[in-house]
């Protein structure tokens, strides 16, 4: 039997996780689930990141030990994964997922030293004095801006620091990694975060400080008690403490490490938030490969979950959290877990950003849940007790006589194929638009189609009536079993009205990859149907949805804090990155009302149409893309801010609005040649570029 182990990050656990946590851990639910089903030997990890200088304090401002602290706020964790259906490891229920913590685990503690040594032995660790400004709400020394003082990220004052420390010789593994990604095209996904990455290396790396002198919480550094272990190496080597691991030597033969990560038949995933791609796709392979460890197959960076269009921020009171929206759609009578999990899943083009709303998911609630899957589950249910006393109907007469539609199967086969495909890919938005399909074809076209209770009264349409309800019970067969993974809750009703347990078995056992047509046996009964996605007011559900969120911030409003809390959107440890200047080559779309200019000024700014012929990152510039811009007599070169929300591959062929007539300026050392105009969207101003509904030639000018 093959291996299949996937990770969530490893959450930091300094605020309640909200929405983008919970999209991650839905995900890696989502594939173990499917892959338990199509025979896989799973191991689903999740866990926490307890390491850091910030966790100290606030420990110690509330009156707590550091211990005392974390343990408080791993409960937030796991009590949301339960409230999303989403349950941990036991020997009862091995399916579960294991939850690993950092520093003070001692079995993690021997996993981190086994690490370091063998880094060590390789020649790949020294000692050497490094000195710069540290910024201890981000645990990172921050690079050399144009502010001397505050932190490039979050803007805090960043303390001046001079110590001595570890250092990991990151710069000799620079040709390793290139020719890692080139021998593993698939080692990064989606392909243009691996281009990212690629860019990045070539760049050029710098050998980076893996230890901290000053430090009084985390784990301290083998045979030298003053140091303690950087967040980073911590955190990354709880995938392995998670499964067993406690070095080599400890290791036996039939260890669930040696099962998941060293095994030829064995492949490791790890799904994380677009804001730590480095640490995963560089850090960590340099440091498995330091250790003679082999590497995980894929890492898989999604995007973020924004609240309609804009970021969430504690500061904005716009972050949503789970647990309100669960119980409100419960309140109504719908399974709010599962609703909550499809609409996250179903709207979010996986690898890419999404944008979050009450309003969106109510609609699709009732499009896809209600008026699909649970529509067709009760009509036909309802038909087959009205009209086949309550048992499943025989088929053979049907497909003897070549009733309309008897080879139905056969659709039905490759319908299943395609769905298990995008699951394959991690497509899970795609596998349930597939599956949304199936359900359409047999509910609204099929069924409407034949019109069985039409044809009822007549003793002769019999074959017809049984044939055409025993395709759509089919049907409703098949979309429960490839919807179980994302819905388990509500499928696992409609399996119990179906009846099958009893001669096919558990839900959760049937293989969606050996999927077959016409297993559902003739005369075998079913259920009345009860109501499972009862369909819901939107103007009523999304008041309700807003009421719940409302008393539920202020159910956890916290005492006033000095400073402004920052998180990353998918609640992730923000990433150590060196941060674009905030005067991004952007131009707003508009000047505010108040500040007129004549038409004779605005007639001295030119703007042509340009088509972006390709998009590149700025080594150590995240929020930049360089540009190359055909605006038909010539190619400029642009830089402009907008790394954050556009991937290159997306930018390429695009018409976009070029200020043309600007002087050159240097970005990150980067001539930028002109300014793409965008439109500003949300209190954050996020960038959205303008360009053309109609063909428009290049060059053209505006007026």
């Amino acid at each position: 039997m093959s291996k299949f182990y996937l990770t969530t990050p490893i959450y930091y656990p300094n605020a309640r996780p909200h929405v983008g946590s919970a999209y991650t851990t839905i995900v890696c639910d989502v594939i173990a689930r499917y892959k338990r089903m199509c025979g896989y030997d799973v191991a689903f990890l999740t866990g926490t990141d307890e390491h850091g200088e910030k966790l100290r304090r606030a420990a110690e401002e509330g009156g707590k030990s550091p211990a005392e602290f974390v343990a408080e706020k791993r409960k937030l964790f796991t009590s949301l994964w339960q409230s999303l259906g989403i349950p941990q490891y036991s020997q009862e229920n091995p399916a579960g997922y294991r939850f690993v913590h950092t520093s003070q685990n001692p079995e993690h503690v021997k996993s981190v030293h086994w690490m370091l040594r063998r880094a060590s032995e390789a020649g790949c660790i020294e000692k050497k004095k490094y000195e710069g400004r540290y910024c201890i709400f981000d645990e990172r020394y921050v690079s050399d801006g144009t502010d001397p003082v505050n932190c490039d990220i979050c803007g805090r004052p960043a303390e001046l620091i001079s110590e001595e420390n570890y250092f990991f010789k990151l710069h000799d593994f620079e040709k390793r990694l290139l020719d890692l990604y080139e021998r593993q095209p698939g080692f990064v996904q989606p392909d243009y975060r691996m281009n990212e990455v690629k860019s990045f290396v070539k760049g050029g790396l710098r050998d980076i400080s893996i230890s901290r002198k000053r430090l009084k919480w985390g784990i301290p550094w083998p045979d030298d008690p003053e140091q303690v272990v950087y967040v980073w190496y911590d955190a990354l080597t709880s995938y392995l403490t998670g499964i067993g691991f406690r070095g080599l030597d400890e290791i036996g033969p039939d260890s669930d490490f040696q099962k998941y990560w060293m095994a030829d038949d064995a492949a490791v995933v790890h799904m994380i938030g677009k804001d730590i791609i480095r640490f995963h796709a560089i850090y960590w392979p340099a440091f498995l490969m330091a250790a003679g460890l082999p590497l995980p197959k894929t890492i898989f960076a999604h995007g973020w979950i924004y609240y309609e269009q804009d970021k969430m921020s504690k500061s904005k009171g716009n972050v949503v959290y789970p647990e309100p929206i669960v119980d409100a759609l419960d309140s109504f009578g719908a399974p709010g877990n599962d609703a909550l999990r499809y609409y996250l899943l179903r709207d979010t083009p996986f690898g890419q950003d999404a944008s979050f709303s009450y309003d969106g998911l109510v609609q699709r609630y009732n499009s896809d849940l209600a008026n699909g899957l649970g529509n067709l589950a009760s009509r036909t249910l309802a038909m087959v007790l009205k009209y086949c006393d309550g048992t499943v109907p025989d088929f053979s007469d049907f497909k003897k006589k070549g009733g309309p539609g008897w080879d139905e199967g056969l659709r039905w086969d490759n319908f299943a194929r395609d769905v298990s495909k995008h699951y394959d890919t991690f497509n899970l938005s795609s596998a349930l638009e597939k599956i949304g399909e199936v359900i359409s074809h047999y509910g609204d076209q099929f069924l409407t189609f034949h019109q069985p209770w039409k044809k009822a009264d007549n003793p002769e349409n019999r074959y017809l009536i049984d044939g055409v309800l025993y395709i759509a019970l089919e049907a409703v067969r098949a979309a429960t079993v490839l919807a179980h993974p994302v819905i388990p809750d509500a499928t696992q009703k409609i399996w119990n009205q179906l009846g099958c347990e009893g001669y096919l078995g558990k839900l959760e056992n049937q293989r969606i990859d050996q999927l077959k047509w016409g297993e559902l046996k003739p005369c075998s009964k079913v259920s009345k149907p009860e109501p499972i996605f009862p369909r819901l007011d939107k103007a009523e559900a999304v008041a309700r949805l807003q009421e719940f969120a409302e008393a539920d911030r202020k159910g956890h409003q916290a005492a006033p804090v000095k400073e402004k809390t920052v998180e990353t959107p998918s609640g992730e440890k923000p990433a150590i990155t060196e941060q674009a200047p905030a005067e991004a080559a952007v131009a707003p779309a508009a000047t505010p009302a108040s500040e007129k200019i004549s038409i004779e000024d605005f007639a001295k700014v030119e703007m042509r149409v340009g088509e972006i012929i390709s998009a590149e990152p700025i080594p150590k510039a995240d929020k930049l893309l360089k540009l190359q811009v055909d605006i038909g007599t010539e190619v400029r070169q642009v830089c402009a801010g907008i790394a954050e929300h556009y991937q290159p591959e997306q930018l390429v062929g695009m018409k976009v609005i070029l200020v043309t007539n600007l002087q050159p300026r240097k970005l990150r050392g980067v001539e930028s040649n002109g300014m793409i105009v965008a439109a500003s969207v949300g209190e954050r101003g996020r960038p959205v570029l303008a360009t053309f509904k109609e063909d428009v030639p290049k060059g053209a000018k505006l007026r």
